[in-house]
């Protein structure tokens, strides 16, 4: 069986499916893996690198036509004319937003796996490839604002005199909001945060941040904060808003699966904020935690910046395709047995991220 790892051909994408170790690991056990000719050059990972973990280096056609293929990011119109019948693809697909694309997979009969659709079950930890792009984009949310501050972060006493610390405000506690919290913290920021999960409270606390309090409880499936009714999202608005006015950087990390990004920051609230403080919005792509985010673009509001920055996890190369891959294996595992693809719809890991089998779009199928 020949594993496929092609070029990412995406606008800002710089990650690669599989890191030379994975390489290494699968030949080991057998499995042939091909990659493509500069597949890992935006991630410093060099073609003899995987020549020397056991990869055959081929060229973009040839990865494609083999009989899985990994990939970050959805394959193009082009990239899927390459694969062949009875083959499988997995990715970062979009779903939601990709039907034309899964028809066109399912009319050449390659079954598709998304790789946003993991369960949240102990047993597909090792698979969550949002939580680990996550943690990389939350991270990096903070670097950015932190960057952009007019004003250092951590409280400095020097013979210039003592410098303030920066309060920052992580808006949403999943998991880049928590890796925006200890990174934060550790930049030395007084650090807050938000969530309508009052479940989170605790791990708030427990990387060194106060929970601003709200009388709402809004926890949907699987650990995922669901949509509002009219009057608790007018209670968020209320308590981001009193919140926001005395913040340096604010991060914004909510997002509801499959939906629109809740609106948790107005612009009367932007309008509160010192002149020279930073919004960073991670839920930019799905429209934004603010009234005025534009995804790719930084809008100034009387003094105030709002990022809203796309594909962040891209911007950090290495660890991310790191992160990647290994969620890439703990897939693998699962599905091949004896050295052939098995997916097994019954499966409560496959069933729940096989979007096209068989020849057919089973989205909302059970």
């Amino acid at each position: 069986m020949r594993i496929g790892v092609p070029k990412e051909t995406a606008a800002r994408e710089r990650r690669v499916a599989l890191v030379p170790d994975a390489v290494a690991r699968l030949a080991r056990a057998g499995l042939e893996v091909a990659v493509e000719r500069g597949a890992g050059d935006a991630a410093f990972l060099s073609d003899a690198l995987y020549e020397k973990a056991g990869a055959r280096l081929v060229s973009a056609e040839e990865a494609l036509a083999s009989d899985l293929v990994l990939k970050v990011r959805r394959p193009s119109d082009e990239e899927v004319r390459h694969m062949r019948s009875g083959a499988a693809v997995a990715a970062l697909l979009q779903p939601a937003a990709s039907a034309g694309l899964l028809q066109q997979l399912a009319a050449g009969k390659v079954d598709a796996l998304a790789m946003e659709l993991v369960p949240r079950i102990t047993r597909a930890q090792s698979i969550d490839a949002l939580s680990s792009q996550a943690t990389v984009a939350g991270f990096k949310a903070v670097i950015l604002g932190a960057a952009h501050l007019p004003r250092l972060m951590p409280m400095l006493t020097t013979a210039a005199g003592t410098l303030a610390p920066a309060k920052v405000l992580i808006l949403g506690a999943g998991v880049a909001g928590l890796q925006a919290i200890a990174t934060a913290r550790r930049l030395g920021g007084v650090v807050s945060a938000f969530d309508v999960r009052p479940a989170v409270r605790e791990q708030v606390r427990s990387l060194g941040a106060s929970f601003v309090e709200v009388e709402v409880a809004a926890e949907g499936t699987g650990g995922y904060a669901k949509e509002l009714a009219e009057d608790q999202q007018l209670r968020v608005l209320a308590a981001v808003g009193r919140a926001i006015a005395d913040q340096d950087l604010v991060v914004s990390t909510a997002q509801i699966p499959g939906k629109r990004a809740p609106l948790l920051v107005t612009e009367e609230a932007l309008r509160s904020m010192k002149p020279g403080s930073i919004v960073v919005d991670l839920a930019a792509e799905t429209g934004g935690n603010t009234a005025v985010t534009r995804p790719g673009e930084t809008v100034e509001i009387h003094g105030v910046s709002v990022m809203g920055p796309l594909d962040l996890a891209a911007t950090v190369p290495l660890h991310a395709s790191q992160m990647y891959s290994r969620n890439l294996e703990g897939l693998l595992k699962l599905l091949l047995g004896d050295g052939q693809l098995h997916l097994d719809p019954r499966d409560e890991i496959v069933g729940a991220m096989a979007v096209v089998l068989g020849g057919q779009v089973r989205i909302g199928q059970p």
